[in-house]
């Protein structure tokens, strides 16, 4: 029988399956786990995958039991029915995956002052008579003016259609809706004052939600989950580029943003027991691209030099609008962009941390597929954006894989023994591993020996872990009998390079907002976003990714963007702050400058070619 390379997304696994087989199959082959309870019998319905591409065997009558004609068409097969004909890319919905991924977004909240976009209004009108013939507009506007002192108002047309109703079955007491202290844009019958709100993070892999009462200010519900957009790509430059080449692209991307975003509404409003209409109000961070791509905006030219913007300035826009699933009148406030690749996600986490009122020299790091950096403190802020590409977040590394259960994400190799103990998400026997280990790994290597400072493996050590295998060298972190995939879980040579690839684009683009700031040392490393929440500062350091700094000044803070997002949906007056944030400051378009290569090429060995690491006692 002849060989077919199958391709499964969102986790990039893939290999050579006999034809014939099918994807269930294929997928116990290279570690994806999909979901089947009746153990491939095509009897529960609960493998279902989307194909991408390939050829297959006919739609069967089992699999139409269980998908319709309109998910027929979208690509959708069961995974224990499809037969490979051909090379193939599958996608494997979240809800299919056997071992869903954790996606973490927690956000460490401030304190801050409440002065949300809406406010609620109770009235207590008196009936309309023949001595008192106003209109019901009328009567509200004026009763607004008097209590609130709200004059010159307008009401949004939907609230218009209902109002009369509203009025009449709340026996003439009401509660008005009231955005930023212009707009009507709901009239409830009854006193009925409570208020909430949705702050959202869009990210390039995962979109999390922050549900707030608005009244008290608190988180009453958090959800996150993967961007559904992965299956056009790990990456931006893939999704522009996808954009950019299919007819339907840019369609095709903004659809699924806000049907993943329709799906985090209704889970997050299902967790806090609310009805999804009951969300009034929005606040939105995001990359430029995720920026672009959620609003339907071609991002195309963000992919061309000098990568510029459709717009820098926050935008307001109806959900209605939109196709969001909330109060159809809700007000989104997008927060606004700082450059090209540098978007409100970053004046999100600018916001949250306040580095502009601080004395101390800091550098934030975001770090994802794209590294997000700013440095400076109250006298100014310098920000840059580096092509770290996806090797930190397990693509690229031969058992790399997204934080999920059955990834190491804790790695620690004994000096003279070099015994490997590690740490697994959900305590299973390990299928690969993800950022957070991978940086481990790497340094641990580094701290006993095993690695020199070029990241190449001491062919002369005597390691029972360390093997050459069709004439590369590879390290063992999990022996074949540990592991739930039937082989070790090893770390390559090319595995070692691509992680160092990363970490050098990250330190050179430190290096260089230090030369640009006139700065020889930071006083503060702050790890931002889910990934920095995970990974070890002093490993990190260890393998060169940030300066030397004091260790007890690296600090993680969770998801910051996400935190900015729900303190502007908080304070309305913190989105004027972040107008000025991203008009002052300075962006580094790290491709331009002529000294990049040099501290790039500087920055691969570990930790530094030539800057010392005194806080590491190496």
């Amino acid at each position: 029988m002849r060989g077919a390379q199958i391709i499964f997304q969102p986790s990039g696994k893939r290999g050579v399956i006999e034809e014939g087989k099918t994807i269930l199959e294929a997928s116990r082959n290279f570690g994806v786990g999909i979901e089947s309870i009746c153990g491939g019998k095509q009897s529960c319905g609960k493998c279902r995958v989307k194909v991408l591409g390939g050829e297959f065997s006919p739609f069967t009558e089992e699999e139409a039991k269980f998908i319709g004609e309109s998910e027929k068409a979208m690509g959708f097969r069961l995974a224990c029915s499809a037969r490979v004909l051909g090379d193939s890319i599958i996608f494997v919905p979240e809800e299919s995956l056997l071992q869903r991924q954790i996606v973490r977004k927690e956000i460490i909240e401030r304190k801050i002052e409440l002065r949300p976009a809406i406010q609620s209004c109770p009235l207590e009108l008196t009936p309309p008579s023949f001595g008192d013939l106003l209109g019901d507009l009328e009567r509200v506007e004026q009763a607004l003016s008097k209590k609130y002192a709200l004059t010159q108002l307008r009401i949004d047309y939907p609230a218009l259609q209902t109002l009369p109703r509203a009025l009449r079955e709340g026996d003439w007491r009401a509660t008005a809706i009231i955005w930023m202290g212009r707009e009507i844009f709901e009239i409830r019958s009854g006193m009925r004052e409570e208020l909430f709100g949705l702050a959202l993070d869009i990210g390039t892999t995962t979109l999390a939600g922050y549900l707030c009462d608005l009244r008290s200010g608190k988180t009453i519900a958090t959800q996150s989950m993967m961007n559904p957009q992965v299956v056009y790509g790990e990456d931006v430059m893939s999704r522009i580029s996808f954009a950019m080449t299919h007819p339907k692209g840019l369609h095709l991307l903004h659809r699924s943003i806000l049907d993943g975003l329709n799906h985090l509404i209704k889970l997050i409003s299902e967790k806090a027991n609310l009805s999804s209409e009951e969300i009034l109000e929005l606040t939105v961070v995001g990359n430029t691209a995720m920026h672009h791509l959620f609003l339907g905006i071609d991002p195309q030219y963000l992919g061309v030099s000098p990568f510029p913007p459709v717009l820098h300035q926050s935008m307001d826009i109806k959900a209605r609008e939109l196709g969001l699933r909330v109060h159809p009148s809700a007000n989104i406030h997008i927060l606004p962009i700082e450059a090209g690749f540098v978007g409100a996600d970053n004046v999100g986490v600018i916001l949250s941390l306040e580095p502009h009122c601080q004395d101390e020299m800091v550098l934030i790091m975001d770090i994802g597929t794209n590294g997000e950096l700013v440095m400076g403190n109250r006298e100014g802020l310098f920000s840059a954006s580096c092509a770290t590409g996806p090797a930190l977040e397990g693509a690229h590394i031969e058992f790399g894989m997204r934080a999920a259960p059955g990834a190491i994400e804790r790695v620690k190799i004994s000096p003279g023994t070099f015994e490997v103990s590690y740490e697994v998400i959900g305590g299973l026997r390990p299928m690969g591993i993800c950022g957070s280990g991978i940086i481990d790994v790497v340094a641990e290597l580094y701290r006993v020996g095993v690695i020199d400072r070029s990241g190449c493996f001491q062919k002369e050590m005597e390691c029972p872990r360390l093997r050459w295998r069709d004439g590369r060298a590879e390290f063992i972190i999990a022996w074949r009998e540990e592991t739930s995939i039937g082989k070790e879980i090893t770390m390559t040579q090319q595995d070692i390079r691509n992680v160092q690839l990363a970490k050098g684009a990250l330190y050179a683009g430190a290096k260089l907002l230090m030369r640009r700031l006139g700065v020889e040392r930071l006083d503060r490393v702050i790890l931002a976003g889910a990934f920095g929440s995970w990974i070890d500062p002093r490993n990190a350091m260890t393998l060169g990714m940030f300066p030397d700094c004091d260790l007890k000044k690296v600090n993680a803070v969770g998801n910051a963007a996400g935190e900015g997002a729900r303190i502007a949906l908080l304070n309305r007056e913190k989105r004027r702050e972040a107008e000025e944030i991203a008009k002052k400051v300075n962006y580094m378009e790290l491709t331009i400058e002529s000294d990049f290569q040099k501290e790039f090429i500087e920055a691969m060995p570990i930790p530094h070619m030539r800057d010392p690491f005194p806080h590491l006692n190496l």
